[in-house]
């Protein structure tokens, strides 16, 4: 019985082993699956090759045309004035942006105005007996001399024994000091030279200002020039006077300016040339960030692609019977976003829109539907 059943188990095991190696032989008989080749869709421009006007864009920031650093050439306190000492705050030409306390010099003025004052009378006898012509026109002098105003000028001096005479009492040493001071006094108040806003304030009223010390900044927020740096090759571009468009950086808004000034030197390491362009707009704020758009010369026979378009800034991509094809273009021009580029037939067909993972002899499908 158990022999039965050992040779039952053994031809079942059999079996089984050649019913699974058939299966395994059949399964490698089987075709490998098929997958279909994908073809990518591909966005194209018909080359149509015609002159290009090449505009270079520069940028910079805007600085106040008038502008003036306010410091101080005197000593003293800082009086309080009609308008807060605070950035923001607007003057009229003539008006007193600063007043600093003058009390104790201005009396010193007077006692030098008042030892001149002296000094010319002393000698008045002297004048009368040995200058007799002239005495009228030094009493005329005392007459209308005012130590609370200006010291008038000395008189014409008619003969060099006169003016010997006058020199050796000291009386132009005397004037002279008190002309100094009075040229002095006038520092301890500082006026406004154009209508303007003060921009920063560097001091507060009751503050000790010292010699040298600079106060503040203030501005005539109505004009505005910009800096900027255009490559020497197109230097021809610069001239003086000629309207340059800038605008913002979300180019929302435009502005014309014009060149003012052109710098006379190029840079050696950068080889650029410096101009500067005017432009005078309500809006604008100093140290505005504003692009300019300088017309250049035009180009023939040339297309105008964006830059994404590009190989190494020289290949292209063309369609040629349904293949990707890599072909050699001359630039001509780079600008932030686009290239001015020459040596593409019309008529060929480029990739209007980059393609992810083009190759040349790539297989793709032209997009015929609306753009």
């Amino acid at each position: 019985m158990r022999k039965i059943i050992s040779i039952a188990l053994g031809v079942l095991l059999i079996a089984g082993t050649i019913f699974v190696a058939k299966s395994m032989i059949d399964n490698k008989k089987k075709p490998k699956p098929k997958f279909n080749k994908v073809v990518k869709t591909v966005f194209v421009d018909k080359v149509v090759n015609k002159e290009i006007p090449i505009v270079i864009t520069t940028s910079g920031n805007l600085i106040a045309k008038n502008k003036i650093d306010l410091y101080a050439e005197v000593q003293g306190v800082l009086k309080p004035s009609s308008k807060e000492f605070k950035p923001g705050s607007v003057y009229t030409k003539g008006e007193h942006i600063i007043r600093i306390n003058s009390d104790e010099f201005y009396a010193n003025l007077q006692s030098q105005k008042s030892n001149f004052y002296n000094s010319i009378t002393s000698i008045m006898p002297d004048i009368r007996l040995d200058y007799p012509k002239e005495y009228a026109k030094w009493q005329n002098y005392l007459n209308s001399f005012d130590l609370n105003g200006t010291t008038p000028k000395l008189p014409k001096m008619n003969s060099d024994k006169e003016k010997y005479f006058i020199s050796g009492r000291g009386i132009n040493t005397a004037y002279y000091n008190v002309k100094n001071l009075e040229v002095k006094l006038g520092k301890y108040n500082l006026r406004a030279p154009f209508k303007g806003v003060l921009t920063e304030a560097l001091v507060t009223p009751g503050s000790l200002v010292r010699v040298g010390q600079k106060l503040g900044e203030f501005i005539d927020p109505s004009v505005y020039e910009m800096e900027v740096s255009v490559n020497a090759e197109f230097a021809d571009l610069l001239q003086k006077g000629n309207e340059v468009i800038l605008h913002n950086l979300e180019k929302t808004k435009t502005y014309k300016g014009k060149v003012v000034r052109v710098n006379g030197k190029v840079d050696t390491a950068s080889q650029t040339i410096k101009a500067f362009i005017e432009v005078a707009h309500k809006d604008l704020k100093e140290g505005m960030y504003l692009e300019a758009s300088l017309q250049a010369r035009s180009e023939n026979n040339a297309i105008e692609v964006s830059r994404k378009l590009l190989v190494d800034n020289k290949q292209l991509y063309v369609v040629k019977d349904s293949v990707l094809d890599l072909i050699e273009i001359t630039p001509v021009y780079f600008s932030a976003e686009s290239a001015v580029i020459k040596g593409v037939d019309n008529g060929t067909l480029m990739l209007s829109k980059p393609t992810p993972g083009a190759y040349p002899g790539m297989s793709v499908k032209i997009f015929k539907g609306k753009k």
